[in-house]
């Protein structure tokens, strides 16, 4: 009876992927129990502003909205952009996965950062999520959590790298006992790419897409090299004329898109040759052997693991699950007592 009691008590813990794309929130002894866009829809009636949606509900509504509502992402390039607008994210998040009922007690939050966010960017996380009712937060660096979560021998004195390709950021890190022996984030990430595909299409076919079509885009067709055929598939994309302004429709290949993607890909390709050129040769030597894993949500571009193992010459892999990694690793972390050394109070 104790023990039901106290598991109980506990299971109001979680840890939190706050994610420019997605946040992803796992539970104490439930494991990952929401999974949705970091999307916020505010409303302006009379001057005063209320949340009107979250999340699934939100992101719907993006590049739809009339001119009472405002469809916000409030994170950007990793870190928060909008702390109130944030804040009201994470209530409502924490509310949807407990209810509206009291809590024994407030809950203790992990939240995961990126690598290379200023102390100013950190703590304004940790004060997000301290207004939306934690006790006690703590901040886990994401490249560490997605090594977690992928099953990575972080703890032993071994070397690993882990390349997590998010929504606003791509983290690179060398990681032994623990720590990070090396990081690079290089702010460049699915949003990037979506910007890119957007750009291209606008700027070769006259057409104006939105951000969703642009998402749509990489992620049924996206590319990372030139396919063997010169063409690939061939998909169907719908926007505005910016020659006539009327609605049009295009075909436009996976070539094109490949072509799109260039520039965001060589950036995360830069990141990962600057972090194994400022590699210990010990922990290199490590690498060798146990190769490189791919986490995020752009682990998933097609070809992204050939284009890196062609510039390393090292082999790559994608982790089992890329889009849950770094919320699976910040889970454990809050559980399991072996990681509790790499999370931070600040």
């Amino acid at each position: 009876m104790f023990f039901q009691r106290y598991f109980k008590f506990m299971s109001h813990d979680m840890a939190i992927d706050l994610g420019t794309a997605n946040t992803v929130v796992y539970v104490r002894g439930r494991g990952i129990v929401l999974n949705e866009p970091s999307v916020v829809a505010i409303e302006t009636i009379n001057g005063v502003k209320r949340v009107r949606a979250v999340g699934d509900d939100a992101k719907l509504m993006m590049g739809k909205t009339p001119g009472s509502i405002e469809a916000i992402r409030p994170l950007r390039d990793g870190v928060i952009a909008d702390i109130d607008v944030a804040e009201q994210m994470i209530k409502h998040f924490i509310q949807k996965v407990h209810g509206p009922r009291r809590f024994p007690r407030w809950p203790e939050i992990v939240i995961c950062v990126p690598s290379g966010s200023t102390s100013v960017e950190r703590r304004a996380i940790r004060d997000a999520a301290s207004n939306a009712g934690a006790s006690q937060v703590w901040l886990i660096e994401e490249p560490m959590a997605a090594a977690i979560g992928a099953g990575m021998p972080v703890t032993e004195p071994i070397g690993s790298m882990v390349v997590d390709i998010g929504g606003g950021t791509t983290e690179v890190a060398v990681l032994s006992l623990r720590g990070l022996a090396y990081t690079t984030s290089v702010r460049v990430g699915g949003d990037k790419m979506d910007e890119a595909i957007g750009s291209y299409v606008r700027r070769n076919h006259n057409l104006l897409i939105g951000e969703a079509t642009a998402e749509r885009i990489k992620q049924e067709v996206g590319v990372a090299k030139m396919p063997a055929d010169g063409k690939g598939e061939t998909i169907h994309i719908k926007g505005r004329d910016l020659v006539n302004g009327v609605p049009k429709e295009i075909t436009i290949t996976q070539a094109q898109i490949a072509e799109a993607l260039t520039e965001p890909v060589s950036a995360i390709v830069e990141g990962v040759r600057i972090a194994l050129e400022n590699t210990a040769p010990e922990l290199a030597a490590d690498i060798v052997d146990q190769g490189i894993v791919l986490t995020g949500g752009g682990a998933l571009l097609t070809g992204i693991d050939e284009v890196l193992r062609e510039a390393t010459g090292l082999p790559v892999s994608i982790a089992d699950d890329p889009l849950t990694c770094v919320a699976l690793g910040t889970g454990r972390a809050l559980e399991d007592p072996v990681f509790r050394g790499v999370l931070q109070t600040a």
